[in-house]
């Protein structure tokens, strides 16, 4: 049985898993969400398991956080790109992209990874694909740029 955890205990698991607030955004400055994150119900069900965010074909596309690359190459005809974060279990990925990185090679926040290519995406017009990963779980990307002090809030 595949059970979604609670909001407190993920955000718990959250705090404890994404590194330091220097994430930035792989694209643009903020650009416009196309399609938002929607995590399935189950592993193998329907849904979105990432962020779509417009992006011009050409434009440059940056790592989120600091890692090392773990894949840059083709899937199903797209160019791929995946990164290990720095000091944590998590890989961001990124598509469709031409890779100007390689396997291998260590990565600051911000730093160019490839550029975005004009076909490819499964968006009705150019977008970059970001997903996120614990492991083989999918988390929403837009959580590595939300981090800020922690504070507590009542029960």
């Amino acid at each position: 049985m595949y059970a979604l955890p609670t909001l407190p205990s993920l955000f718990l698991l959250l705090s404890l898993l994404l590194p330091p607030p220097t994430a930035t955004w792989p694209v643009g400055t903020h650009p416009p969400v196309l399609r938002p994150w929607n995590p399935p119900p189950t592993p193998y069900a329907p849904g979105h398991r990432g962020v779509d965010l417009a992006a011009p074909p050409g434009a440059p596309v940056r790592a989120a956080a600091p890692g090392r690359v773990s894949y840059a190459g083709r899937v199903a005809g797209r160019g791929v790109i995946s990164v290990q974060l720095t000091g944590t279990t998590l890989r961001t990925t990124y598509e469709p992209v031409r890779a100007l990185v390689k396997k291998g090679d260590e990565v600051a926040a911000g730093q160019t990874l490839g550029v975005v290519e004009p076909t490819g995406s499964h968006c009705t017009t150019t977008c970059l694909h970001w997903g996120l990963l614990n492991g083989r779980t999918y988390l929403n990307p837009l959580t590595l740029l939300r981090r800020g002090p922690s504070r507590l809030l009542p029960p």
